[in-house]
């Protein structure tokens, strides 16, 4: 779009939406000047003269309705309910309806389109590198900073999250995992093993880093996979559900696979014990009143279950899609038990928790974002004008205060109908234009920033140790398949003929010599298949000497059988090089000149390494 048509659309947007520009505007304004002033002129006058912990704690496909403290009756959060007893409950929060979009509004502060994020999985998930996130400001600003668990924003580096403000990283980058016990996770862009149930460890590392650190500031960021599928729990939690029958239904009764149901709730009660391990933590170092805690999730449910009688589901545009809990604790300065009711957004919590930390946000892009410290606070200030977007797929959901207006045109009064059951776009035509002129506004100003041309995956980063190339973000050829439908945990596999390949398009960032780690697997009959890789001319061959013959492992985990998830397998790495490889951008490729038996090799990533 040129600068003028940019523009044109910009105007037409505020227009339609004048209040929101103008508080786009200012907010933009405050947060890129030079002198790094803050998003607010002025902080609470309550506020600590100390700057507190901030510890945000995000799950991932759990919905509104999988906590008790929302009158779910059928599983027990105690500890989650905690944060909005002792602190605020966001009544009309949202996020979007999968993973990577919201982790990226919440990172940045801004719609996701604009950050290049449009997808989950195969290089769709990354954020623009121009986008500054929460981590480096709060970097910037002095603390240590931590994630653990799933990013998904981008695996490898610059896009990795130990080059997007965080000190330390243990998890995954991909947008789920295969099996939630001692699984192969990432420590900084080391590969290593995992240690029991993957929420539990996490966790562990989240305490570990929290007690380190009880003497400065810190901003930590736990990204819980659950209840995300493979739908797996630990037996304890498991036993509590397994038989249960539950009082609370699912909207679409006819659609809710019970057994589901039960693994998620037992999974969302692991999560609230998990919960409660870092705020004991926090108490008894005595950091609760030092610290703000949040709690939200990523979208909506991952099944049919009860969710409040709201329509949609993870994946869609209505409001149980994209409703989330959103609660935020600080004792002595937030209210106690405050409610909020002005509709807010991921986009809001980055402006706002710096707000409250008295973080400076400097040389960042301009947000869309507000901050929510005046709700917080008791301030008077009026939102009743404010809009939401929701887009997926260059499908766009809009919510006001009181309507929202469906991708389709449909108009609903969420507060007279809030599940969504009476289409009023022709009772209230006025009201249903100005929210398509909105949308389309959104539209031409946000989405057409949206870039749809494939992006190479970055390699050979001089800055960083190695560059882990998984299938995921790999193409298969010939007779080569996944290992699964859904690509993020997934392997390549069939692959039986001379004229099959495996390629990467990749853009090497600087010349070098490399020492290349095949991850395979194979049965004693391929042992004798050469595999020959080459980049940009030059070429390197290995010959398969030994077998991995490594059984698929996860099914015997699974509460319920899994639907898209590839199982897992042990893999084991030969080293290919060393080679010269040249700075370019080009297709690494995998052919297999000889192949021996009828079995095949089967491929889980690359690891590129630089050396001397």
């Amino acid at each position: 779009m040129t600068a003028r048509r940019h523009m044109v659309a910009l105007r037409s947007f505020a227009q339609v939406t004048g209040w929101l520009f103008e508080l786009c505007l200012l907010t933009c304004i405050a947060v890129t000047t030079s002198s790094g002033a803050r998003c607010a002129d002025k902080v609470a006058s309550t506020a600590s003269e100390e700057q507190p912990n901030v510890v945000v704690i995000l799950t991932d496909d759990q919905g509104w309705g999988d906590l008790s403290f929302h009158g779910n009756t059928n599983l027990s959060t105690p500890n989650i309910d905690s944060i909005a007893k002792s602190g605020a409950r966001f009544d009309r929060f949202y996020v979007c309806s999968v993973c990577a979009p919201t982790r990226a509004e919440f990172l940045t502060g801004r719609y996701h389109p604009r950050g290049g994020v449009r997808g989950v999985s195969e290089g769709l998930e990354r954020l623009n590198l121009s986008e500054r996130t929460i981590a480096q400001h709060f970097h910037a600003a002095g603390y240590a900073t931590a994630l653990y668990g799933k990013w998904h924003n981008g695996s490898q580096y610059p896009y990795h999250p130990v080059a997007r403000g965080f000190d330390d990283f243990y998890g995954f980058c991909s947008g789920h995992w295969g099996d939630y016990y001692s699984p192969q996770l990432e420590h900084n862009g080391h590969l290593v093993d995992g240690k029991g149930y993957i929420v539990d460890d996490l966790t562990s590392r989240a305490v570990k880093f929290i007690e380190n650190h009880a003497d400065q500031k810190f901003f930590m960021y736990l990204s819980l996979p659950s209840p995300h599928s493979p739908m797996q729990a630990p037996e304890k939690f498991w036993q509590r559900h397994k038989d249960r029958q539950y009082a609370m239904k699912a909207r679409e009764e006819d659609k809710e696979d019970v057994n589901f149901t039960r693994a998620a709730m037992a999974m969302v009660e692991n999560v609230d014990e998990n919960v409660g391990r870092v705020l004991s933590t926090l108490n008894q170092l005595n950091l609760t009143k030092k610290t703000i805690v949040v709690f939200f999730c990523d979208n909506g449910p991952n099944s049919f279950r009860w969710n409040g009688d709201m329509k949609g589901r993870k994946g869609g545009l209505d409001e149980g899609s994209l409703r989330s809990p959103l609660f935020m604790s600080w004792p002595g300065e937030i209210q106690q038990g405050r409610l909020v009711s002005q509709i807010c957004g991921a986009v809001d919590l980055l402006p706002t928790l710096a707000d409250l930390a008295r973080v400076p946000l400097v040389q960042g892009q301009p947000m869309d974002g507000i901050t929510l410290r005046p709700l917080l606070t008791g301030e008077k200030v009026s939102l009743q004008n404010r809009m939401i977007f929701s887009h997926q797929n260059r499908q766009v959901s809009v919510r006001s205060q009181q309507y929202r207006l469906d991708p389709k045109g449909q108009l609903f009064d969420m507060v007279a109908d809030p599940g969504q059951r009476r289409n009023i776009a022709t009772q209230k035509p006025d009201v249903a234009k100005e929210l398509q002129q909105a949308v389309e506004g959104f539209k031409a100003d946000v989405v057409a920033e949206l870039d749809e041309k494939p992006k190479p995956f970055v390699a050979g980063h001089p800055d960083f140790h190695s560059t882990i190339l998984p299938a995921r973000d790999g193409k298969p050829h010939g007779n080569v398949q996944r290992s699964a439908k859904a690509p993020n945990c997934s392997y390549f596999t069939q692959w039986t003929s001379s004229e099959d390949k495996i390629t990467w398009d990749i853009d090497l960032l600087e010349s070098g010599k490399f020492v290349i780690d095949l991850y395979f697997a194979c049965p004693e009959s391929a042992v004798g298949t050469e595999i020959e890789l080459s980049f940009a001319g030059q070429v390197a061959k290995v010959r398969i000497e030994k077998a991995n013959d490594a059984p698929e492992f996860g099914a015997e985990h699974d509460l319920v059988p899994r639907q898209s998830e590839s199982l897992m397998k042990k893999f084991v790495h030969l080293s290919i090089g060393p080679i010269d490889l040249p700075k370019a951008v080009d297709t690494l490729k995998l052919t297999a000149p000889t192949i021996v038996g009828d079995k095949g090799v089967e491929v889980r990533m690359l690891v590129l390494r630089r050396v001397p």
